[in-house]
């Protein structure tokens, strides 16, 4: 890790506890949110005859207005703070959530939907700046497990509990329930986050409101970029997209039986959080810093994946929730790269990683399916065009991991740096 980076006092366990259910109050809703276009495409294609084209550009709207705003927001971050920020985009989600309720037309719903996206995009980049601000090294890591582990749960929670909601509320009832709910998680975050006064007096110092064109260059930065963008990415791509599609078409299972594949995907990932979160601390105190566990844990995902292509319709929703946890450990590069920088600069540094991994599950979650499509085109069979296209998805892996060891000589151990005296 970079020597500039600051030692990071400790904490009160009650008060980061405190901190830490607050801020998963709101990401676990921003997850939420995230993930229910999928159980909802049905009610909008019954009541406004939504073709498949519109549905998809209404689900992508969220991370269109969620990407737009990660730099700024990195920015923001930084001169205010993460509560203040927070409120202030938590502020958009309520109205944004009122506005998709109250929408009577596409046009109507795709702003709001939009703006759902702005409004959320801040609910885990000013947690773990705030986790950068006042937490440990040890501790970070474990938070940030944490938080991923309530997003998992926020997508179960999209699935088969907002399925048995719509019968009693309609799906502009559910958006008047989730509006109020973020307004209840807003005085959460007001009453049990501390004020951002750390922040504030981190951005005094020289370069605390400097651009990004040193995070961008910065060793661990480049070193981490590939693997973000192409295997962190692709995780996000394949839990939230392209599973679904693998247990119906290649392994020929039932809407139904694919319904509960995901499920139980989704599930191991919210084990597979909660265990990381469990065994950061001790691991680092081993010596297993960041670099050194993805450097470890990378060849295992990359060789299950090669299994899961390989054995094409035998893979099912075990083979791809194997897969999925054996990915979790790229998610340790994301608190590895904020404590990568000075507290001045976490919260860009964090942003703009995030930026890298959304932009990762945009491409290639289109990637892979302008690649079927290509291939269907040609007359290749669904089992060998969906084999040839994560197959590409693989070697793009392998190669982001290559990058990552060629990098490695210049990096020193994410967490070394930064702990407190």
């Amino acid at each position: 890790m970079s020597g500039t980076a600051a030692a990071t006092p400790a904490v009160a366990t009650r008060t980061a506890v405190t901190i830490f259910v607050a801020f998963a109050f709101a990401y676990f809703f921003s997850a939420l949110l995230r993930a229910v276009m999928a159980t909802l495409a049905p009610a909008f294609s019954a009541e406004l005859g939504l073709g498949a084209g519109d549905l998809g550009l209404l689900a992508g709207a969220y991370f269109l207005g969620f990407a737009a705003l990660q730099l700024p927001l990195g920015s923001a971050l930084d001169r205010h703070g993460p509560k203040r920020v927070l409120l202030a985009f938590l502020a958009v989600a309520v109205l944004a959530c009122a506005a998709f309720a109250l929408a009577r037309s596409f046009a109507g719903l795709l702003v709001a939907r939009t703006l759902i996206g702005v409004g959320v995009a801040a609910c885990l980049m000013a947690p773990l700046t705030c986790f950068r601000h006042r937490f440990a090294p040890a501790l970070q890591l474990r938070a940030n497990s944490w938080m991923l582990m309530t997003g998992s749960l926020g997508m179960l929670a999209s699935t088969v509990p907002v399925q048995a909601l719509l019968p009693l509320l309609g799906w502009r009832g559910l958006f008047w329930v989730l509006a109020a709910l973020l307004a209840v998680s807003m005085a959460v975050i007001a009453w049990g986050v501390p004020r951002d006064e750390r922040a504030a007096a981190a951005n005094e110092g020289p370069g605390g409101m400097g651009g990004y064109r040193d995070i961008f260059r910065h060793p661990m930065f480049v070193r981490l970029l590939p693997m973000g963008f192409v295997h962190y990415g692709g995780l996000v791509a394949v839990q939230s997209l392209w599973a679904g599609p693998w247990l119906t078409q290649v392994a020929g299972h039932t809407p139904e039986a694919a319904a509960r594949g995901l499920f139980a995907i989704n599930l191991s990932m919210l084990v597979a959080f909660l265990a990381w979160g469990l065994v950061m601390p001790r691991l680092l105190r081993a010596g297993w810093h960041a670099q050194r566990l993805i450097t470890a844990g990378v060849p295992v995902s990359l060789a299950l994946l090669v299994a899961v292509v390989a054995l094409g319709e035998r893979s099912g929703a075990t083979a791809w929730a194997l897969w999925c946890v054996s990915c979790t450990v790229v998610s340790i590069a994301q608190p590895a790269i904020g404590q990568a920088f000075d507290t001045a600069r976490a919260g860009r540094a964090l942003s703009a990683y995030n930026l890298v991994i959304f932009g990762g599950v945009f491409c290639v979650q289109w990637g892979i399916g302008l690649l079927i499509d290509l291939l269907r085109a040609l007359g290749w069979a669904p089992l060998a065009s969906f084999q040839a296209a994560f197959a590409v998805f693989a070697v793009l892996c392998v190669a982001s991991y290559v990058w990552f060891l060629a990098f490695g000589a210049r990096v020193a151990p994410a967490g070394t740096a930064a702990r407190p005296s």
